[in-house]
């Protein structure tokens, strides 16, 4: 079997009331100790200079960038408030709120020509400085502030690097990355450092997630990172325009798909499984993706085994899962190209980080086990510094200098890292029962009538329900069948459409052998998809639950009613 990560330490049983621990892993090339950092980049303003010398093709932008960043300076050292910058076109609407903070000041860009009038000498940061101060996502709380140092940001660039080095397909300055994260997102704050460290290129989608495709086929990139709702519904979409085809097209394309998969699992390169295949069916999947793409990645959540080996196969790149949080300046565990024992999960550890797994008692995970369960802790040096002035909450999120993720991993065999769920989103129900929540939302995703579902429950409860939003086009496709009109909206409200959903839901919960008590006992149909315009779900598309709750509390009651009725 091969191995992808190397142990370094043995874990122990728990003992005077403290959990059990497993065993300390690394990445391969950390085994004997972290590798020494570049001296020469150990900042973020140095990875930004590298990238003036490094880069092809946006030299150019980059010298005028630069400037625009050093004429920016006579206003940071003028001001001895907080400052905020903004375009001349947001200006109306800063307004509305800016009584609220009266001690930020804001300054807009057009005024930049006041740098340019006073010049000063640079002063370029320390690597102990801070570099950002990068707000959490808030889907269980209030967003915490994480303090990243220069260094922490230098570093997590330089394990790229040497990460990157290992694999024969190497990155270029003709890559192109597509953002369409939000650019307070880790993930795509890193990369966004990364290329710009490669001398590499950035291009931003115009602001729309419905029509990302124009935008992929207008830049054309190389390189995607999105959360698993967008990779979804790339599936969904190549899913969708299969079952247009003629059988015999369709047939012939799951058997191209079931040969080039078998070869892959074989260990075969998934640019040398099959090119035939790729010649007659794939190549169109990729020309839907620019033609161009060479590498998908995918983080912020679990992304389904199924969408993963799917999108492995036909769309002629390398996909990979990699987890992290904003607390580890993004991906502490990566996966690896061509890898297929690592579809569904999320690699090894990164280059500069270690982990192991916590016993997490009252739910029944053992780092001990086999299979090992428990909470995923990281440390090394790519590990924040604290919450911004909250010295309580960076505290508590750090034990014996391990940072507790709060996120729940199984270790398999070959040191790759699995993820379950997150501590918060695991409930008890009142018989005493463990639900993974999120689990079950990933699986429950996949029944045809469902475009999202929140599943909640909890200790005073026995059963589940579940607030599901419609696909539209199959809902309407069940309308038309049974002879029911009128809007997605209205046929929310049939009770015979909600029994269908329901035995929809039953079925998808027997095909993954689910358990008894993680069926869905009831559903609230929705015909809006869970947005942030409600606050309920974040940029990134994650789930708001405690918002979600508050949204449709009211009638969640009314629905356990109905339910404690028929019992």
């Amino acid at each position: 079997m091969k191995v992808f990560s190397a142990k370094v330490e043995d874990g122990r049983e728990g003992q005077d009331g403290k959990p059990s621990i497993g065993p300390v892993y690394r990445n391969l090339l950390a085994k004997n100790g972290y590798p020494s950092p570049d001296h020469d980049m150990s900042t973020a303003w140095t990875l930004f200079r590298w990238a003036l010398i490094s880069g092809k093709h946006t030299r150019k932008f980059m010298m005028k960038f630069c400037t625009l960043v050093l004429h920016c300076e006579h206003l940071v050292l003028n001001l001895d408030v907080g400052l905020g910058f903004m375009e001349q076109t947001a200006r109306s609407g800063l307004w509305r709120w800016r009584p609220a903070v009266p001690t930020v000041w804001f300054v807009c860009l057009s005024m930049i020509h006041w740098g340019k009038e006073n010049p000063q000498e640079i002063s370029p940061p320390q690597p102990f400085n801070i570099c950002t101060i990068m707000y959490t996502s808030g889907t269980s709380g209030d967003p915490k502030g994480v303090v990243l140092t220069h260094e922490t940001i230098a570093i997590f660039v330089h394990g790229i690097d040497l990460f990157l080095d290992q694999f024969e397909d190497k990155m270029t300055v003709d890559d192109v990355y597509l953002s369409f994260l939000p650019l307070a997102h880790i993930l795509d704050r890193m990369i966004e450092e990364y290329f710009f460290h490669k001398g590499a290129s950035v291009g931003y989608y115009h602001g729309n997630l419905k029509e990302l495709r124009d935008d992929i086929m207008e830049l054309k990139p190389t390189f995607l990172a999105g959360v698993p709702r967008v990779y979804d519904m790339i599936h969904e979409g190549i899913k969708k325009a299969l079952q247009e085809l003629r059988p015999l097209r369709r047939w012939i394309f799951d058997a191209l798909y079931n040969y080039k998969l078998s070869w892959m699992k074989r260990g075969y390169k998934h640019k040398y499984a099959s090119p035939l295949a790729d010649l007659l069916a794939f190549r169109k999947v990729k020309a839907k993706l620019g033609g161009r793409i060479r590498l998908l990645l995918s983080g912020g959540a679990p992304l389904s085994s199924e969408v993963e080996e799917f999108l492995r196969v036909t769309c002629c790149a390398f996909v990979v899962q990699g987890y992290g949080l904003t607390e580890t300046c993004g991906a502490c565990t990566i996966g690896f190209p061509d890898e297929m024992c690592m579809v569904g999960a999320v690699g090894a550890p990164a280059v500069y980080n270690e982990l192991r797994l916590e016993e997490v008692s009252d739910m029944g995970y053992n780092p001990l086990g086999n299979p090992p369960f428990g909470e995923i802790c990281v440390r090394g040096k790519t590990i924040f510094s604290e919450y911004y002035k909250n010295p309580e909450l960076t505290r508590e999120s750090f034990k014996d200098g391990w940072f507790h993720t709060g996120d729940i991993g199984q270790m398999l065999p070959n040191g790759v890292v699995k993820i379950i769920d997150r501590k918060k989103n695991l409930i008890k129900l009142s018989q005493g029962e463990y639900v993974a929540l999120e689990y079950l939302e990933n699986v429950y995703g996949f029944t045809p009538i469902v475009d999202d579902v929140w599943v909640y429950g909890n200790s005073f409860k026995s059963m589940l329900v579940a607030v599901v939003v419609l696909h539209e086009e199959n809902a309407k496709k069940w309308a038309n069948l049974n002879g029911y009109t009128g809007s997605l909206s209205e046929l929310c409200s049939l009770s015979k459409l909600q029994n269908y959903v329901l035995s929809e839901l039953k079925s998808t919960a027997e095909k993954n052998k689910m358990r008894g008590f993680e069926f869905i006992k009831g559903v609230i149909l929705e015909p809006v998809p869970f947005d942030m315009e409600r606050d309920l779900v974040t940029a990134t598309l994650k789930k708001k639950r405690n918002k979600l709750l508050k949204y449709y509390q009211a009638e969640i009651d009314e629905l356990y009613q109905n339910l404690a009725a028929k019992l």
